[in-house]
């Protein structure tokens, strides 16, 4: 990577926050997050890329180089237009507004990537998105999904790094969710049905469309596994940031499909 796409990538939003911020332990996961992500799609590289959900453009940045032809699709408009003027330069990158997914044609592309975003969508809103991925994904298409484990070990290390950010009031943690006692203890033994109430909350993005979202309280990532495979066959699933700890006690859980 040259040091300009670099500093395109510093200049992101998510980048600053995630990668670049103050809390040592959750920029550490998050770069391994973009590790493992490239290392995923690697077997696949020169195959035309969908991110959907891509946030500041960081990883088809990351990527770009295997992934010359790319395409991000995000929600905030805000974000599309920032990416859009950060990337020109690059070359082979678009940004692509969810209101006009419509318009990609269908199976155009050979890898789809949709990572740390289905745990924040209502549940209309998860069958929305798996749908539009499940039209645009060729038929021998990789698609590789990406979300938070927030069950068993890994929730109690994860709160705890939420409430040490918190403490020294780094932005975004301040407000944490917190789990009554016995919230916290199903999440602890979750298996793929265990469910609790999940907080909706509803704002706006810039441009004035609403926003209704869940936090990380209460997503199950097992329960995610079992829609998924309704329409995509689930080929592999690994966690990370260290694979062999499984997921007791990691950040991600990482599965490669295949539409059906």
């Amino acid at each position: 990577m040259t040091q300009p796409d670099a500093d395109r990538i510093a200049e992101g939003e998510y980048a600053r926050k995630q990668l670049s911020g103050r809390a040592g332990l959750i920029g550490w996961s998050h770069e391994r997050r973009f590790r493992t992500a490239r290392g995923m799609v690697a077997p696949y590289a020169a195959r035309r890329l969908l991110d959907y959900g891509c946030g500041d453009g960081t990883f088809l940045a990351q990527v770009h180089d295997l992934f010359p032809a790319a395409t991000g699709v995000e929600v905030d408009d805000g974000l599309v237009r920032d990416a859009r003027a950060r990337f020109a330069p690059v070359g082979g990158l678009e940004f692509v507004h969810t209101g006009d997914v419509d318009r990609l044609p269908a199976g155009a592309f050979g890898v789809v990537t949709c990572m740390e975003v289905l745990e924040h969508c209502t549940p209309d809103s998860v069958d929305g998105v798996v749908a539009q991925i499940r039209r645009l994904a060729a038929p021998d298409a990789a698609v590789i999904i990406s979300v938070p484990v927030e069950t068993g070990p890994a929730l109690l290390v994860k709160q705890a790094a939420r409430a040490a950010a918190g403490a020294r009031g780094i932005s975004g943690y301040q407000d944490r969710e917190h789990y009554a006692p016995g919230e916290l203890a199903r999440m602890l033994v979750a298996g793929r049905g265990t469910q609790i109430d999940r907080p909706v909350y509803e704002t706006a993005f810039a441009d004035g469309s609403p926003n209704r979202y869940h936090g990380h309280k209460g997503f199950n990532w097992r329960a995610l596994a079992a829609r998924l495979e309704r329409d995509f066959v689930i080929r592999r699933t690994r966690f990370s940031p260290l694979p062999l700890l499984g997921p007791l006690l990691n950040s991600q859980a990482w599965m490669l499909c295949s539409p059906r």
